[in-house]
Parts: C-alpha cells; structure tokens; sequence
C-alpha cells in the first residue's frame, strides 16, 4: 500500500506542479493583447514552447503514470481524493513563483484535505480485486456515452455549462481510474491479453476526453465552477465504484472514519478549487495573479 500512497502523492505533487510551469510559461510571453482580448495565436504557440510549459506537459506524463500506479495499488477511494490534491499543490506554489496570495478560507481548506487524506490513508484497507467481466465493457461504453453526449450537447447550451462539462470530464476522469484498476495484461505483463480489454480503450478515450470537457468548461464558465465539478466527478464516482463493484475495504472499525475523511477531503478540494489563486493560474496569460483578500 505504501507504493500506491506514494505513487498517488507524486502524481499530485506532479500535476500540481505542472499547472504552475505552465502558468509560468504563458506569462512569461506577451501576448500583444488587450486584458479584455484573447491572445494571438502566435504568442499561444510561443508560451508552449517555452521551457516552463514544456516541462509542466513532460510532469502531465509522470503525473499519469503515477495516477495509474496508485489506481492499481490502493482503494480508489483513497487514490483519487490523494491525486485531485494538485490543486493544493497548484495554490501553494502559486504563492512561491506567482506572486499570488492565498486567503484564510483557502489555508484552512488546504489543512482539511490534508487531515482527511491522512485520515483516509490510516483507514484505508486492502484495494478490491474481484470483478465481472462486463465491467470492462461497461467503462468503454460509459466513456463512449459521456463523451458523445458532451460533445453535442454541451458547446450549445447557455447557461451551467462550466458545472456540467467540468462534471463530465471528471467522472471521465474516474472511469479511466477504474478502467485502470480493472485492465488485463499488467500483472503479469501479456501484450495480446491487453490489446484485447476494452478497459485499455476505455483509458485511451478517456484520458484525452477528460481533458476536452474540461477545456469545454473553462471556454464557457467560470474556472471555480470547471474546477470544482472536475473535483467531485473525478473522486466520488470512482470511491463509490471501488468499494460496491470492485471490492475496496477500510480497515475494521475504520469505515465510517474513512466516509466522514473522504467527504471533507472531497469538500475541501472543492473549497480550493473556487479560490481565486486556481482561476488565475487555469487563466495564465490573461489576467494577472489576483491577491484575494482574506
């Protein structure tokens, strides 16, 4: 378990730190635009080759590779809450490079999740192994599913689109983690039993439709909204379906320890994802670093 908790721990500390070399890149350009006007084209280009954003893509991958890992060892309902971290990550090194400054509401959030997540660590048991076959069919199918109706629905409407593509690219987010749990061929490693696991689609598609719907919700809502629904998409569906489908434990006596730790671990990203320092680091490029008042 100790690996998984780990792995989860550098997946967090990677994408968190990823979002900010990012931020850093595109700031670091000038866009040659007025506040209220996007950037050209061309000064995108230059912010992402800049050698921050490369960086921050390069620590995307390890981030994922970590995820993975952690998806594999460790009940998910710990995994995910440990992963969605980042943004902790993020606003704290927001405040070391990005000259932003974090509010009173922000430091005790970040104190929540940290707590919840020890807590979820201590309480967490042994990661379920025990499923049915269709449930590989079933991620494939439930990606394809959210992704398609997303992608036709959502760039039409008008109103809380940044809540539910936001939503939407978590809960893609949760089926690749458990499709990740579930996938044949790792263990021992056996490349045609891989190729054959719908689940190993179900992380191709996934993976980069998580990532569209939440470009979708930052295009067309506020970040706070986008980021938050990301949060409670990406941890609560994929907790849930470890422990009734695949089987993920807590330790005796620790159950409803670990249910009070998760939801405030889940409320406290959300608290985090709402502040000001996150909007602005997902906004680089636009505005400057905002200095919230506490």
């Amino acid at each position: 378990m100790l690996i998984g908790i780990l792995a989860a721990v550098f997946a967090a500390l990677a994408y968190g730190t990823a979002s900010v070399l990012q931020a850093r890149g595109a700031q670091s350009v000038d866009t040659g635009a007025a506040p209220d006007e996007a950037p050209s084209l061309r000064s995108t280009i230059t912010a992402m080759l800049t050698v921050a954003f490369i960086a921050g893509m390069a620590l995307d991958g390890i981030g994922f590779i970590g995820n993975m890992v952690a998806a594999r060892m460790i009940p998910l309902f710990l995994a995910q809450p440990i992963v969605s971290a980042n943004l902790v990550v993020t606003v704290v090194l927001a405040t070391l490079f990005l000259n932003a400054r974090l509010s009173r509401r922000d430091w005790i959030a970040i104190g929540v999740v940290v707590m919840s997540l020890i807590l979820l660590g201590v309480a967490a048991g042994d990661e379920g192994r025990e499923h049915e076959w269709w449930l590989h069919w079933a991620v494939l199918v439930v990606g394809i599913v959210i992704l398609g109706v997303g992608a036709a629905v959502l760039p039409r409407m008008h109103s809380r689109v940044a809540v539910l593509a936001g939503l939407s690219g978590g809960v893609l987010f949760g089926v690749l983690a458990v499709a990740v749990r579930i996938l044949d061929g790792l263990d021992p490693f056996d490349l045609g039993e891989m190729l054959t696991d719908p689940a190993l689609y179900a992380i191709v598609l996934c993976g980069p439709g998580g990532f569209y719907m939440f470009t979708v919700a930052l295009q067309k809502g506020a970040v706070s909204a986008a980021s938050a629904s990301l949060v409670v998409g990406e941890t609560i569906v994929p907790g849930v379906i470890g422990i009734l489908v695949l089987g993920d434990t807590t330790r005796p006596g620790w159950g409803v320890v670990a249910v009070i730790a998760f939801i405030a671990a889940v409320v406290g990203a959300v608290v985090v994802a709402m502040s000001p320092v996150v909007e602005a680091v997902e906004r680089a490029g636009e505005a400057p670093v905002p200095d919230p008042t506490p």
